[in-house]
């Protein structure tokens, strides 16, 4: 009796004109890691967080300039809504741009986002209202619809092996972007009284002081915008109704080979990597707050006593050790722990590091400096390492086609939850400091403990029955 002949596996077919058969094409021809595709991610990702935060350092003076608040206490209200005013809008319309993505491509739609910068961040920068400067840090946060498709595209260049990598230049870029642009705020806002051998009283930085900055900032996302012009696309667009699967014998249609695609709202591996993620960005979105307002705040409410400039200077050496860490050691940890278990582990050693903070008020000279410094950079190393590992569940949950708007839901939930976390992080603080004197958890200590507390939920829900890992994850 003869032995069944095994069917032949499908030949790979590509599709001329499509150009992400294009790009599937070069990543089986090319085994490299492609550099020009990840650096464009950079740049693009880089360009558009400079200006969310670009000003943050001066919000306060902004809101005396433009004379909005009747009473010197009423500045931080407004201060807060107009910080606020970039998430709110990016919450609203994520969906609508990764949907977006998957309908016309991720370039067009990352070209409009770096567009959406040049405009409304200029404007920004023009205000001489409330309204108007609300209104344009509300429609960049709107319009700038680059995160869901710039996770999409950065998967979608890699090979499989190099995905980690591409979701951690996104992270590492928007971490960058996130600090430099408080410093160079810091270095260019104001500049007829920062350098008046400079700037003159009757020109234009005069009338407009915070308009420098926002320039500097358009001219970087102009310069990335002419780059658009050589960024390949991904998204598979396949000419005619139906496309052919050749094999090695026979002929059938795709169609039938392909699984329904599910909703994406019951498609549980993803929503359950979206909800952990979303806890996890509430958290280091509220940590990132508490931590300012705690290393400024006088010692005797708990605080550390520090200038703005030494925060300035450790959250820059937080963000230096993102990128070593970023380019020498992540690819090997995920290597080794992969994704779930990387964000396990991170996630398990940020709670002794934060429950450590409100002790080191009784640390001084360098007996302080050596351990705060050392725990920021851990902290962010690990929150980084947090971010791409739920990233990276999230989009592998699902095909190519729902890829941006999976990560587009993600992008909304994120925004509308780091929308939150300011204002709620600055009221538990201001709730704990008057409670100094108090018997269970005085003071600061309260504040890191309910930061733990969140921190341990996170920790939680990466594991059964809550969440649902992706095929490729199963052991």
């Amino acid at each position: 009796m003869g032995e069944e002949s095994t069917p032949a596996p499908a030949a790979k077919v590509y599709y001329e004109g499509c150009p992400g058969c294009a790009m599937d094409r070069k990543k089986e021809t090319q085994s490299g890691v492609p550099y020009k595709e990840l650096l464009f991610v950079a740049t693009t990702t880089f360009a558009s967080a400079l200006p969310i935060t670009s000003l943050f350092p001066f919000l306060y003076f902004m809101i005396k300039d433009l004379h909005v608040a009747p009473r010197e206490e009423d500045i931080g209200f407004y201060a807060g809504f107009l910080g606020a005013a970039y998430m709110i809008g990016r919450g609203v319309a994520s969906v609508f741009w990764g949907v977006a993505a998957d309908r016309v491509g991720r370039k067009p739609v990352l070209a409009f986002s770096v567009f959406s910068v040049i405009v409304f961040n200029t404007l920004f920068g023009l205000s001489v209202k409330y309204w108007m400067a609300i209104s344009t840090r509300f429609l960049l946060g709107a319009l700038n619809g680059f995160l869901a498709p710039v996770k999409a595209y950065s998967i979608e260049v890699c090979r499989p092996e190099q995905q980690a990598l591409g979701i951690s230049v996104v992270s590492t870029a928007w971490g960058m972007g996130v600090i430099i642009g408080p410093a160079l705020g810091g270095y260019l806002a104001q500049p007829v009284k920062q350098y008046p051998h400079l700037f003159h009283e009757k020109s234009v930085f005069a009338r407009f002081p915070y308009l420098l900055p926002c320039l500097c900032i358009s001219f970087f996302a102009t310069l990335v915008l002419i780059s658009c012009v050589w960024l390949p696309e991904t998204l598979h667009k396949h000419k005619g109704l139906e496309r052919a699967v050749e094999m090695v014998e026979g002929t059938t249609t795709q169609e039938s080979a392909e699984p329904p695609k599910k909703s994406l709202l019951r498609n549980w591996p993803l929503m359950s990597s979206i909800i952990s993620y979303c806890v996890f960005s509430l958290h280091d979105t509220a940590y990132s707050e508490i931590f300012s307002l705690w290393t400024v705040s006088d010692r005797k409410y708990g605080g550390l006593s520090f200038a703005s400039k030494d925060v300035g200077q450790v959250l820059t050496v937080a963000g230096a050790s993102l990128l070593v860490y970023q380019i020498f050691a992540y690819r090997w940890i995920d290597k080794v722990l992969g994704p779930i278990n990387s964000t396990r582990v991170s996630s398990a050693l940020s709670i002794p590091i934060i429950a450590a903070y409100p002790f080191m008020t009784h640390l001084s000279g360098i007996r302080l400096v050596v351990p705060l410094y050392i725990a920021a950079m851990l902290k962010s190393v690990f929150a980084i390492t947090r971010t791409t590992g739920t990233s990276l569940l999230q989009n592998n949950a699902v095909p190519q086609e729902q890829r941006g708007a999976a990560n587009g839901i993600a992008t909304t939930a994120m925004s509308l939850s780091k929308a939150f976390a300011p204002a709620g992080a600055g009221i538990l603080f201001s709730w704990a400091q008057k409670r100094q004197h108090a018997a269970f958890f005085p003071g600061d200590q309260m504040i890191f403990l309910l930061l733990n507390l969140t921190e341990v939920i996170g920790l939680v829900l990466t594991f059964k029955p809550f969440l649902a890992v992706p095929q490729q994850y199963k052991q």
